[in-house]
């Protein structure tokens, strides 16, 4: 069972390192070809945004692969006290990423869809 948990870590690690790339990639594309039909400020809002969620995917497989290295191969107090350590210390950038992408704080996600249903229903009226 340990050497299945090694390999799976490995994978979403190895994962990981793929999104990351190739999300910064595909931002860097999507940022050249919008270059031209908006402008530099929307297009550099936009690229930001896709850099923060590609980063945000590969963290949170970074997660899920520390968890399971802590966990299953190396299941000691201080095994469990650095998997602790990463995992705040990734959750605050996950955070930190989320309210940069979206520019709001997470907890406003449910008042601004209250607040755009209720514009919704006043324009219908």
């Amino acid at each position: 069972m340990r050497d299945l948990i090694a390999y799976a870590t490995t994978a979403l690690e190895a994962a990981s390192l793929a999104i990351i790339m190739l999300g910064t990639l595909l931002a860097s594309v999507l940022f050249l070809t919008r270059l031209r039909r908006v402008g530099l400020e929307t297009s550099y809002r936009q690229y930001r945004a896709d850099l923060g969620r590609g980063i945000l995917i590969g963290l949170e497989l970074l997660i899920a692969a520390d968890i399971l290295k802590s966990l299953v191969i190396d299941p000691t107090l201080n095994g469990l006290a650095v998997l602790a350590g990463i995992v705040v210390v990734r959750t605050f950038l996950s955070f930190s990423l989320d309210v940069e992408i979206n520019g709001h704080w997470p907890w406003d996600d449910t008042r601004l869809s209250q607040h755009g249903n209720r514009q919704a229903d006043v324009s219908e009226t």
